[in-house]
């Protein structure tokens, strides 16, 4: 459930919603969603100073329940 939500919140700040991919894999401290963006939207997805990744975090993790969430952006190139 999480990283469908998630997906759809990122795909609403890129230019490039269609390179957007949101993958779950969960470890022994809890899930982990990594978000792998267009190059060119990376700035985007971080925002001035984190502040949208960090927003992006908060919401996630209300979304979460109390289980406990990592969001991590994915810096590669296509």
């Amino acid at each position: 459930m999480l990283a469908p939500a998630l997906e759809h919140l990122v795909k609403g700040i890129v230019d490039h919603p269609d390179d957007v991919h949101v993958a779950a894999q969960t470890s022994p401290r809890g899930e982990v969603l990594e978000v792998r963006v267009n190059p060119e939207d990376l700035g985007r997805v971080i925002g001035r100073s984190g502040r949208t990744a960090k927003a992006l975090r908060t919401l996630v993790a209300a979304l979460a329940d109390g289980k406990r969430v990592r969001v991590d952006v994915v810096d590669t190139d296509f």
